[in-house]
């Protein structure tokens, strides 16, 4: 079995910091308190999943792997988070996470090892699947990994990224379009 599974469910991967809650800049959302989810996120994950799409968190979190905070702490963020998609009447099929402070750990983004291991794990096609992100390192990821790519940056940075909204309270009216 591949890890692109050809034939299965389409997903819209998003990052998290800057994605799906409030960048905390150049640190780490360490804490609960600090971990502030942003309104455009929930209406980009109706769209997606009204869509037909998956959808899945893929994680950069460092933090844990530098010792600045606990797992524990990690496990109770995306707790916190499952609690509001509930509330919100969404899902998330899944989150997967990448503690590791080794750039060259196969699931730290650019590399698509979290991607694979989401295809893998329930059956998703990666070839009709998006990564949406706010860095170029989930852009890379998601080509490496055979999906389109969404950059959300106003920036006119050169970019790998299949497509470009400039903010979050574009991405819902772009994923309507393009979906």
């Amino acid at each position: 079995m591949t890890s692109r599974n050809e034939g299965g469910k389409p997903c819209v991967f998003f990052d998290r910091d800057g994605i799906v809650n409030v960048s905390p800049g150049p640190g780490y959302v360490e804490r609960l308190a600090d971990f502030h989810i942003m309104p455009a996120f929930w209406e980009a994950l109706r769209v997606a999943r009204e869509r037909g799409f998956e959808a899945v968190i893929v994680t950069n979190q460092r933090g844990v792997g530098r010792g600045l905070m606990t797992q524990k702490t990690l496990d109770e963020i995306h707790a916190s988070l499952l609690e509001a998609v509930e509330r919100e009447g969404l899902d998330l099929l899944d989150i997967f996470q990448c503690t590791a402070d080794d750039n060259r750990h196969p699931n730290r983004k650019p590399n698509p090892g979290m991607l694979f291991d989401a295809a893998e794990k329930h059956g998703l096609d990666l070839a009709r699947s998006w990564m949406i992100g706010d860095n170029e390192k989930d852009v890379l990821a998601g080509r490496a990994a055979g999906c389109r790519t969404v950059l959300v940056d106003p920036s006119e940075r050169t970019t790998e990224a299949d497509h470009r909204v400039p903010d979050m309270t574009k991405l819902a009216d772009f994923l309507r379009i393009t979906l």
